[in-house]
């Protein structure tokens, strides 16, 4: 069978090889500098698996201000790990993927890529990725689909820290067919992840650039009328909203990174009341079935140094059932717990390691046990995950 890896080097490698034939003789002949060209990195990580799943992309983020965003994939019928997809798929494409990569998804034929500070999001083709469309959204942070639309949050303003931030932020409505803005809805300061259930779009509002007059509210949109519905108060910065099987949205808060810390809220939506808060630290999470996987790199101004954790939440019970989800001792080697994902077939957790968030981090693949199995070098600050296959459900 045909594998991603296959399919995308085979589609761009001519392109490769006659764009080093023309920049070749004029490196050779010194008669102006050419900006190197990046060929496919591949590196064989784990024996092959055969399951509906193929593979996952990797968004890494990128420092601020660099422009050094990067897409990776991991190809689960070769077990090769693949850096920098986008950059040998799109060679003409300036500065590649742009400043920033927050969120991804799969949604029909196309992998979408928000790249926040490029204030866009990159729509590829899902087996290629070739770059199809870019839709223009400023400050763009997180996206969802439903009912052949995709909605994505927006700051709406510049990257500025200020109190009295007077930019409300927006969800905006794209219709994936032509692959324009039809609507948007204006929400709370700075929306983060949105999550959408029954017929209405829950959104984070973090006011993340408004210390310390932090947001502290959940917008919630009737997708029928594309209307805000209502506030609902949670806590001061938060960042994801994930919604279980049981009609729960699993909130995370940010905190103040002073005496308030990061904890996970849970909203009722049937019941539509706040029902819990679990004082467990978080950055990042991931949902697979009953259990919320939560790693956590909380940094605090009092104590001037990070905490890390490795959780699992059970949703049914609400009890942290592990403070440590990694039973080899091998969290030693991460330096700075970042993203984290778990395959829903094989059940095996990745966590990728931003490093010092300036240089290649790495990711680690550890058994439902929490055993390692691997670990590989990824684009900087690797952080979101989107698993791909042509027989799961990939939202």
């Amino acid at each position: 069978m045909m594998t991603m890896t296959t399919r995308v080097i085979g589609q761009w490698w001519r392109r490769v090889a006659l764009c080093v034939a023309v920049v070749l003789p004029l490196v050779l002949t010194g008669c102006r500098e050419e900006e190197v060209i990046w060929l496919p990195e591949h590196v064989s990580v784990a024996q092959p698996e055969y399951t509906d799943i193929e593979g996952f992309y990797l968004l890494c983020e990128g420092n601020m201000g660099w422009n050094k965003a990067t897409l990776d994939y991991y190809d689960y019928e070769s077990g090769e790990y693949v850096r920098n997809i986008f950059s040998y798929a799109n060679p003409n494409v300036p500065k590649e993927m742009g400043d920033v990569g927050n969120d991804l998804g799969i949604y029909g034929s196309y992998l979408y890529c928000v790249i926040n500070c490029s204030n866009k999001v990159d729509v590829l083709d899902k087996y290629t990725c070739e770059k199809k469309y870019q839709i223009d959204i400023p400050n763009c942070r997180y996206i969802r689909f439903y009912g052949g639309y995709a909605y994505i949050s927006s700051y709406a303003g510049p990257v500025q820290i200020n109190p009295n931030y007077e930019q409300l932020g927006y969800v905006a409505k794209v219709d994936t067919t032509t692959m324009q803005i039809v609507d948007t809805c204006l929400v709370g300061f700075q929306p983060d992840e949105l999550e959408i259930v029954d017929g209405k779009i829950y959104v984070a509002n973090s006011g993340g650039y408004m210390f310390p007059n932090y947001e502290n509210t959940v917008s919630v949109i009737d997708i029928a009328t594309f209307t805000e519905e209502r506030r609902i108060p949670i806590a001061i910065n938060l960042h994801e909203v994930k919604c279980d099987h049981h009609g729960v949205l699993w909130i995370t808060s940010r905190g103040d990174y002073y005496t308030k810390p990061s904890m996970i809220y849970t909203y009722d939506t049937r019941k539509q009341q706040l029902t819990d808060s679990i004082d467990c630290r978080v950055s990042n999470m991931w949902l697979d079935g009953d259990s919320l996987y939560v790693v956590s790199t909380e940094w605090s101004y009092v104590s001037m140094s990070n905490a890390f954790s490795y959780a699992i939440i059970n949703t049914v019970t609400h009890e942290v059932v592990s403070r440590n989800f990694i039973t080899d001792g091998t969290e030693s080697e991460i330096t700075i717990p970042y993203g984290v994902a778990v395959n829903p077939i094989t059940k095996d957790i990745y966590v990728t390691d931003a490093k010092d968030y300036v240089s290649p981090g790495r990711l680690y693949c550890f058994d439902h046990n929490g055993v390692k199995k691997w670990d590989v070098r990824t684009g900087d600050i690797p952080a979101h995950f989107c698993f791909y296959g042509t027989n799961i459900n990939e939202q």
